[in-house]
């Protein structure tokens, strides 16, 4: 069982992830520390839990192979050389436009859930999280492709691990991504989703089991923006801790010249 009270950040250089309050966390983070990711579980992103993105498919989503829009979520895996922290500098690749930085709130799992109904689904849910799900540009929804959004540090993950308690309204929360503090931001709700927190769990969890600190996002809003190399993309969603990555050419390594 995963339980959390408050506030759990894991910043560089220590060993073990620390749980600490709003204040004490806010404090730390103003000094502007690198984190590392504050969960270790498996990572499974939602696609197509956005209305405005099924939306957009039109009549794509009737057409062969699938000819209806998906019944049960579709899922895919972010493994863990995707896993990184605030702060993290992520590599372009040389071949692509860019990265799409899409917020999503992550939802981590505090016990063992299998079938779980949607009434009891805040009972497995030990807090959030802030997950910049990151990909190449594309076009292809039905099949996640894995050299698209598997490439290193595409997943980064919180500052901060909040408390469910602290998270009242997870199914209303705003959702931010600013590029080099560009004005107006690009801006979404999880309001959107075509699933909820509740309802999202317990469709997942029909057909597989999460364990303790296992996170399921709840998906990337449509139309989220694509950064290039120099950006830098600041990501936030309701009051969880805002979350920052920037973006370097894949001929530099960690910032520095290769």
């Amino acid at each position: 069982m995963f339980a959390l009270a408050d506030h759990l950040l894991h910043p560089e250089g220590d060993a073990l992830p620390r749980e600490m309050d709003a204040h004490a966390a806010a404090a730390l983070l103003a000094r502007g520390i690198t984190c590392r990711a504050p969960v270790g579980g498996a990572v499974y992103g939602t696609l197509l839990n956005d209305r405005a993105a099924l939306a957009a498919l039109g009549d794509a989503v009737n057409a062969a192979p699938y000819k209806a829009p998906p019944q049960a979520p579709v899922l895919y895996l972010k493994p863990r050389n995707t896993f990184a922290g605030h702060r993290a500098r992520v590599v372009v690749p040389d071949d692509a436009p860019g990265v799409e930085v899409g917020a999503s709130l992550g939802i981590v799992i505090g016990r063992t859930a299998t079938r779980v109904s949607a009434e009891h689904a805040a009972d497995y849910i030990a807090g959030y999280t802030l997950i910049g799900d990151l990909s190449v540009p594309h076009t292809n929804v039905y099949r996640p492709n894995v050299r698209l959004r598997a490439r290193d540090g595409f997943c980064v993950i919180g500052p901060a691990l909040v408390a469910a308690r602290h998270v009242a309204t997870p199914d209303a929360l705003e959702i931010s991504v600013s590029l080099n503090d560009a004005k107006p931001p690009f801006t979404a709700n999880t309001a959107s989703s075509l699933r909820n927190v509740a309802q999202l769990l317990a469709d997942v969890t029909d057909f597989m089991t999460l364990d303790a600190g296992d996170v399921i996002t709840l998906g990337v809003p449509h139309g989220s923006p694509v950064a290039r190399s120099g950006d830098t993309a600041t990501l936030s969603i309701g009051t969880l801790p805002p979350l920052v990555v920037s973006f370097v050419g894949a001929h530099r390594h960690n910032g520095e010249p290769s």
